[in-house]
């Protein structure tokens, strides 16, 4: 097998090495529910001031959030989602469903979320072309990188 010093190419670390670090997507909870103002932000997520201005400063610049003056005296801003960071709200949302049923295990759940219909949204991911639910079974990974397969660094 070659040896290789880079770990897999992957979508999945690109996005984590934006948005997996401690309390970004805490930031984009907060912002979808309409709490987009710094001091909303320090209160409910309960970040430290400097990295939170960080973290912010990083989504701003990723374009997962815009920034708008609010108050001029003094300047203060308010924190808006994307389109980009709308389409991260369904991950939120299964992120939530996944704790609430293996982590809080169905008790003493802190929020629901309603969907449109009226009803508590429980999210399912679903293929686009076909309308299933994605289940694991289902599923087939294809390398796409030259130089690696599914189970890793090809030969050389």
């Amino acid at each position: 097998m070659a040896a290789t010093k880079d770990p897999r190419p992957c979508s999945i670390a690109d996005a984590l090495a934006l948005v997996g670090e401690k309390y970004s997507l805490l930031v984009l909870r907060e912002v979808c529910l309409g709490n987009g103002r710094f001091d909303q932000l320090v209160r409910n997520i309960g970040a430290p001031r400097d990295i939170l201005a960080t973290r912010l400063r990083r989504l701003v610049d990723a374009g997962i959030l815009t920034k708008r003056v609010y108050s001029e005296r003094p300047q203060r801003f308010e924190y808006r989602a994307t389109p980009a960071g709308l389409e991260l709200e369904p991950v939120l949302m299964t992120l939530k469903e996944w704790g609430d049923r293996h982590i809080r295990k169905g008790t003493d759940l802190p929020m629901a979320v309603e969907h449109g219909c009226g009803n508590e949204l429980v999210p399912v991911v679903t293929c686009r072309a076909c309308g299933g639910e994605v289940r694991h079974e289902d599923l087939t990974a294809h390398a796409q990188v030259p130089g690696w397969t599914v189970t890793g660094p090809s030969a050389a």
